[in-house]
């Protein structure tokens, strides 16, 4: 739990975690919220000084959104891009300093251009990968590449447990394929799955 999380609070995370997989199994790749400790080295990206901005896709309930508040400097900006309507109901309500945003990842410029924002500091992700298709991961990452431009960073994490299978190889293919610089960070065991976090900047040229 983040220091401001009291065990209620961890109980309605639970349970709106819960109702969002039992609402779209399909699109649900986590089996919980992910821990403080996997937050931390996802916003490790995350400015701490100026004014940047940090769009968070797939925010869940919260739990690294919490993260990214505490790291965020005075006069940033923090967006959370999330599609189903339930959770973007549950965030806006227990975390009303975040500017949540319902929509669909695979529009990110769009939306952010509606919001007067053209080039961001930090995407952090917490999308189920494994469960997208390649034309919708090409999409995405398009799309993240665009905001970030040749400044900013882009985390993402995967389960340890997957490592092996022929997608998530096929994944970190695409995202070398991607960008000019891809690291992986250790494993972070205080998760549940244990989980590792890929640091990403400067797109390659499409093309």
């Amino acid at each position: 739990m983040t220091p401001d999380t009291t065990p209620a609070d961890a109980r309605s995370a639970r349970r709106a975690f819960l109702a969002a997989a039992l609402r779209r199994p399909a699109t649900m790749g986590a089996i919980a919220p992910s821990s403080p400790r996997l937050g931390a080295v996802l916003a490790s990206v995350v400015p701490r000084t100026g004014t940047p901005v940090v769009v968070e896709l797939g925010p869940g309930t919260g739990a690294v959104s919490a993260v990214i508040a505490e790291r965020l400097p005075e006069g940033g900006r923090h967006l959370a891009v999330e599609l189903d309507p339930d959770m973007v109901a549950y965030l806006r309500r227990t975390r009303p300093d975040l500017d949540v945003v319902q929509g669909n990842a695979a529009d990110l410029g769009k939306l952010l251009a509606e919001r007067g924002i053209s080039e961001v500091d930090a995407v952090i992700c917490g999308l189920p990968w494994a469960l997208f298709d390649d034309a919708t991961q090409e999409a995405l990452l398009g799309e993240i590449s665009r905001v970030i431009g040749d400044r900013g960073a882009f985390t993402t994490f995967a389960y340890l447990h997957g490592m092996t299978l022929r997608a998530a190889r096929r994944f970190r293919r695409r995202l070398r394929d991607t960008f000019d610089e891809v690291l992986v960070s250790s494993t972070v065991w205080r998760n549940l799955p244990p989980a590792f976090v890929y640091v990403c900047r400067r797109p390659r040229d499409e093309g």
